[in-house]
């Protein structure tokens, strides 16, 4: 089980603190450091300083990580133009030596559209889709050649389709609960699919939707890495687990229902239960960015247990 640390800076944290992050993620020999795209926080956090833009914030961590990999769950499809953010991903994934990864998602945050200026249509899952196809065309089409897409909502025509990435092909994360067009596209699209926030059991029922619409393609199941988002509170012991509890705003009984919560070996024994679903990556939400100790500890009792 690969551990990956995801984080939502736009809850707070400036470019310094996500970097501090990343850091340590590196250095605790975690997979891969992740981050949301919103630019408006939800919630009772403050948000403050403000909200940091993710291909922004990643084009920085490119330059000063050198092992982990990098990431979105999930870019918003309404917030970039699908050649825009070809261009985009394609650049940070040079500036890392090629080592990111895109999650791509429709967009689901009104508000965050309202306060910033972004249409929110009301057709975002027909948007993705187009998005899906013009990225990833763009990346596959031969240098020297061009692309064209004519579709309902985007237009590309002889387009150079440059830059391209460092890697052969940039995995594309695709991830929701949606029962039908959810499966549908990550088995078109998906080197990853995603399940976020969600028990055992409705892991188990969503990989298998996305393994019947792969095989309904002809596509081989086991060929797409599934894998979990959950949010991650460990301690020693219970008073340090309710104290990391505390600061993050929940309650520790909700935690230990909805996420990764307890101590090491209780954290371990449900990480077991999420494996034999089939996921093989866990992406650790964690909500305070200040507490370095929780990674080391994550680290040193958790990740250490699963290798």
């Amino acid at each position: 089980m690969d551990l990956r640390i995801f984080t939502e800076p736009q809850q707070g944290a400036t470019y310094d603190t996500l970097l501090t992050v990343a850091k340590a993620t590196e250095d605790l020999g975690f997979d891969a450091f992740f981050r949301s795209d919103h630019y408006l926080k939800m919630g009772d956090a403050d948000g403050l300083p403000g909200p940091t833009d993710a291909w922004i914030t990643l084009a920085g961590l490119a330059r000063e990580t050198r092992r982990i990999r990098l990431g979105t769950l999930m870019t918003a499809a309404t917030f970039r133009l699908p050649g825009v953010l070809a261009i985009q991903v394609a650049q940070v994934d040079q500036m890392s030596g090629g080592r990111v990864e895109l999650g791509l998602g429709a967009g689901w945050f009104e508000e965050e559209h309202q306060a910033y200026g972004i249409p929110f249509p009301k057709a975002r899952f027909g948007r993705l889709e187009e998005q899906l196809e013009i990225v990833t065309g763009l990346w596959a089409t031969e240098p020297g050649n061009t692309f064209d897409f004519h579709g309902e909502h985007y237009d590309l025509t002889k387009s150079p389709a440059l830059p391209k990435p460092a890697q052969p092909r940039i995995p594309v994360v695709i991830g929701g609960h949606g029962a039908t067009r959810t499966p549908r596209l990550a088995a078109r699209f998906a080197d990853e699919f995603n399940m976020p926030f969600a028990s055992v059991e409705d892991s188990v029922r969503q990989f298998g939707r996305v393994r019947a619409a792969a095989e309904e393609l002809g596509r081989d199941a086991d060929g797409i890495t599934y894998s979990n988002a959950l949010v991650v509170c460990v301690g020693k012991d219970d008073q340090e687990v309710a104290r990391r509890a505390a600061a993050i705003g929940r309650e520790v009984d909700e935690l230990k229902t909805n996420g990764l919560a307890g101590t090491p070996a209780e954290v371990v024994e449900k990480i077991g239960r999420y494996t034999e679903t089939g996921s093989r990556r866990l992406y650790l939400q964690m909500l305070d960015l200040h507490d370095l100790d929780h990674l080391e500890l994550i680290s040193a009792e958790v990740q250490s247990q699963l290798s």
